[in-house]
């Protein structure tokens, strides 16, 4: 019983001993580290107002914010571990290894955020911009430091890699995309008329973008007729939408002014041995 009474006694005397020992600097640490944590908020909100003062694309001023905030948390947690006389330089070289040694099983996600980190700095596209990256086609909706995230009118979302980005030819048309096609029409329709009536229909249409403006004229002379080219902007978000509306807009002014839609035809012609031996029932 004695030695028990003297076991508890001794933990209470570490236990004293530690609180008068370490308690000033563990407090003083949570003070530093709730500061530094509001002190951060408060840093990283001040450079995003500024970044929306000069106007920058979101993304970026997101990414200054952050950062501001990540650093200013990082000399925050070097001062609170300080106050326990704990040195920074074991820790550093201990990270040095584990980077090194993990650089190759991350090396994916790794060029991913190299690769986010040189879209927000370069900026090629903004949040918004409708972008085509090889056969895929979306209007930008957000950009992180992994991946970029795309969405089209059908209402998919298509997440990108970024490392899949950096180091493509990307096609950049901002709000809008191009609707490129022929229109092919008869040898004998009024080809003058047929230009005028569907540059009216583009001209009056309040889904077509003014600048770039529309653009109509002969393609090239086809077997089957003449072939109108016709391009024009339209906003992505109603690609489909807008492009079957104005097609059948077009399709109604045509026929109006009587203008005929060519397609293909086969002219046969019978010589006048062909035609005795089919009036003779003999075949053809």
């Amino acid at each position: 019983m004695d030695e028990e009474i003297k076991s508890i006694q001794k933990v209470i005397e570490i236990s004293q001993e530690i609180a008068i020992n370490y308690g000033f600097q563990f407090f003083a640490a949570l003070v530093i580290l709730i500061i530094g944590w509001q002190l951060s908020k408060v840093v990283a909100s001040l450079v995003l107002k500024l970044c929306e003062r000069f106007k920058l694309d979101i993304t970026l001023s997101k990414f200054f914010a952050g950062l501001a905030k990540t650093v200013l948390l990082v000399f925050v947690v070097i001062i609170a571990l300080g106050k326990f006389g704990i040195t920074i330089a074991p820790f550093v070289a201990a990270l040095g290894a584990v980077v090194f040694g993990s650089t190759l099983a991350l090396q994916g996600p790794i060029s991913n955020y190299g690769a986010g980190l040189t879209i927000i700095l370069t900026r090629p596209f903004v949040v918004g911009d409708t972008i085509r990256i090889n056969e895929v086609i979306g209007i930008a909706e957000e950009i992180k430091l992994a991946y970029t995230l795309l969405s089209n009118e059908d209402g998919e979302r298509i997440m990108i890699p970024n490392n899949r980005i950096i180091g493509e030819i990307i096609f950049n048309s901002f709000k809008n995309l191009i609707v490129e096609q022929t229109i092919t029409i008869d040898y004998q329709s009024d080809v003058e008329q047929a230009l005028d009536v569907i540059k009216q229909e583009l001209a009056n249409h309040s889904g077509v973008a003014s600048d770039p403006g529309a653009q109509v004229g002969i393609d090239q002379f086809a077997e089957n007729g003449i072939e109108i080219g016709v391009r024009y902007w339209i906003p992505t978000r109603h690609y489909f939408e807008l492009k079957y509306e104005i097609n059948m807009a077009i399709y109604k002014r045509l026929t109006r002014a009587e203008v005929s839609l060519s397609y293909p035809k086969r002219v046969v012609t019978m010589t006048d041995k062909a035609q005795q031996l089919n009036a003779s029932g003999e075949k053809v």
